[in-house]
Parts: C-alpha cells; sequence; structure tokens
C-alpha cells in the first residue's frame, strides 16, 4: 500500500496471557468455573488507517489488511466469507463500521503463533477494540471481550473458552468466575508492588519450539466431559488451583503459588496425559533442576505451546536454567515477557 494524504490513524494493543491456573473450566461443558491468569507483554498491537479516499483499488475491496507476521497482504470488502485469516475477517465482519470510509489495518505481535499464551484472542481483542472507535457508541473492555469470544463461537463456529478474551480486556493478574458459561465476573488482584514485581522477576515463558498442536486429544477430553450425566469431578481441582493461587499471591507466598501451579498441571495430565508432552516433563524436569518451585503447561496442554516456570528466588540458578535449555532441545527458547498492569488500551492520532 503507498502513501496517503492526512488520514486518522487507531492504535490498539492488548495482552497475551500465561500461567492460566483454572484452564479447561471456563468452557461451555464446565459449566461453572474460576480461572487466575496473568496478562504480560508482548503485546498484541493492531494500526488501523483511516481514509475516505484511500490510494489502493477499492474495486478489491475497501479494507486492506497486512498481516505483518504472515507477511501477508490483501484486500477484502467486509462480508460473511472468511478466506484467508478466518479471525481477521470475521473480525471485521461483525462490527458496523462506516460505508463511506476505508481501512488499511495492520495486524503484529512477537509472540509465536501457536505458542498457547491466547495470542489470537489478544489480537482479536485489539482489533475490535480499534473498529470499536469507528463505531456510534463505546464498548467496554468487558463487551469487547465478549464479541471477541462471539466472533469465535457465532461468526466460525469454534469451541472457546471465554478466559483469553477476558484477560486480554482486562490485563493484569484477573480472578474470572464463571458462574453460568459464558457470563462471568472478572477481578484483576491488586497486590503490593514488592509482589508484583518479584512475581514478575521470577515468571518465564518458555516456548517449546513449535505450534500447539493437539486437536485429537482435546477432542477426546471435551468428548468425555459433553456426554449427557458425564463426570465431571476432574475439572475440580482445576478450580481449586484457581482459588487457591489467588490466596497465595494475595498472602505474598510464592512458594504456596508454585504448588498451585504443580497442582494445576498434574490435574491437567488426570484429564489426559498426553496434555502434558515429553517436551514439556523433560523442561519442567530441568527446572525443578535449577531451583524451581512451580511449572504449568500454558493453555489447554499438549504438544509444542509452552510452559510458565516459577523460579525460586535465586537469580543466578534462574540464568543457569536459561542458558541450559537449548542444551534439551535447540528449538526451545524464553519468550521475554513483562507483567501487564493494563489490558486493552486504544487511542487516535492524526498524520
Amino acid at each position: 500500500m503507498g502513501e496517503m494524504g492526512k488520514r486518522r490513524v487507531i492504535n490498539a494493543v492488548a495482552p497475551i496471557r500465561i500461567c492460566d491456573l483454572g484452564g479447561w473450566t471456563d468452557t461451555w461443558f464446565a459449566e461453572t468455573g474460576a480461572v487466575l491468569n496473568v496478562g504480560v507483554y508482548p503485546y498484541a498491537e493492531v494500526q488501523i488507517y483511516v481514509s475516505e479516499k484511500p490510494d489502493w483499488d477499492t474495486r478489491l475491496g475497501r479494507v486492506a489488511i497486512y498481516a505483518e507476521n504472515f507477511e501477508d497482504r490483501y484486500q477484502i470488502e467486509p462480508g460473511p466469507i472468511y478466506d484467508r485469516h478466518p479471525l481477521l475477517e470475521a473480525s471485521i465482519d461483525i462490527m458496523d463500521l462506516p460505508a463511506n470510509l476505508a481501512f488499511e489495518v495492520n495486524l503484529f505481535s512477537s509472540a509465536p503463533a501457536g505458542c498457547s499464551t491466547g495470542t489470537s484472542a489478544a489480537v482479536t481483542v485489539a482489533l475490535l477494540g480499534a473498529l470499536d472507535l469507528l463505531t456510534p457508541g463505546r464498548r467496554t473492555p468487558h463487551e469487547i471481550a465478549a464479541l471477541a469470544h462471539r466472533v469465535e463461537t457465532d461468526k466460525l463456529g469454534l469451541q472457546c473458552g471465554i478466559q483469553d478474551q477476558l484477560c486480554s480486556a482486562y490485563g493484569g493478574i484477573c480472578f474470572i468466575e464463571m458462574f453460568q458459561y459464558p457470563y462471568a465476573s472478572v477481578s484483576q488482584l491488586a497486590l503490593p508492588n514488592d509482589v508484583w514485581w518479584e512475581l514478575e522477576r521470577r515468571l518465564l515463558l518458555v516456548y517449546l519450539g513449535k505450534t500447539h498442536s493437539s486437536s485429537d486429544v482435546h477432542r477426546q477430553v471435551i468428548d468425555r466431559l459433553d456426554r449427557k450425566d458425564a463426570d465431571k469431578s476432574a475439572l475440580e481441582p482445576l478450580r481449586v488451583a484457581a482459588r487457591r493461587g489467588k490466596e497465595a499471591l494475595y498472602e505474598n507466598d510464592l512458594r504456596a503459588f508454585g504448588r498451585c501451579m504443580i497442582e494445576n498441571t498434574e490435574a491437567q495430565a488426570a484429564l489426559h496425559p498426553a496434555l502434558v508432552s515429553n517436551a514439556a516433563e523433560a523442561v519442567i524436569a530441568l527446572a525443578r533442576e535449577h531451583g524451581a518451585i512451580g511449572w504449568k503447561v500454558n493453555g489447554a496442554g499438549g504438544e509444542g505451546g509452552s510452559l510458565s516456570i516459577l523460579c525460586g528466588p535465586e537469580g543466578e540458578r534462574k540464568r543457569a536454567f536459561v542458558n541450559a535449555l537449548p542444551s534439551l532441545d535447540p528449538a526451545f527458547r524464553v519468550i521475554p515477557t513483562y507483567l501487564s498492569r493494563m489490558g486493552l488500551r486504544r487511542w487516535e492520532v492524526g498524520l
């Protein structure tokens, strides 16, 4: 796309999430749930250039999309057919955009695709939040999160929990109480700075080198739990881990918080052993050797994806673990993260 003249520019950012205690209980088959998750940088970023007279051929569509991570540029007309990047196109379609305007949409995230950190939800929340500035009225962050969930479930027909969208919308350390799917209350934990800084210093996001892919395993778990009169007692330890994790952070007890992470990972494995992969087990063993006090397979679990590791207090042992990580697999790496006190942010500038 070439340079335009004077135009409006809308920016939006939304955090990804890690360390999601209670994941799997924010789903339709769980019915009720409790999740504690942590919003972190790197953000998903969206920029929208708005013009009444764009410098591209609008006969190909009045929305120009640049999915920067995929190096993919193309044009669409908003509508119900979603082709190359369905999540992006469905998000644009669900909004009532002004008919007299054309848009150039740039989307980027430095978190790898399929990292099991809610990156897709963060991109959707940021995109909807930005587009919301172009429509009459304003949606709250909670309403943006609900709309992002609708994009996945109503527009795309996907099976989807609610925690990722809420964490991206709210940021911080979120305690989510789902009282009836998909409705939930969200509370951000107000922690003293020293607790916040120490948790930020000790938490590591370890990427396992490849896109998360375990649809067959997930389908087996869902089929078992979504049957009529199914025994769903295996979900309760996950809810308990989230509630105990909240209390541990309020009590400034990171060792207890680490135990909650471990208990949650064990509860994931109880749902299906393959949810904690061999690669994850190898990283956990190495982290334990270097003094880690907690570990959580991010997201639903399975092959690929990532883990959250809670290191012990000794900084040198954390650094030794990071340096030793490639010895397991050169593709394994730590993604730098910082705790995000804020969730969705959107603002407009002029050029």
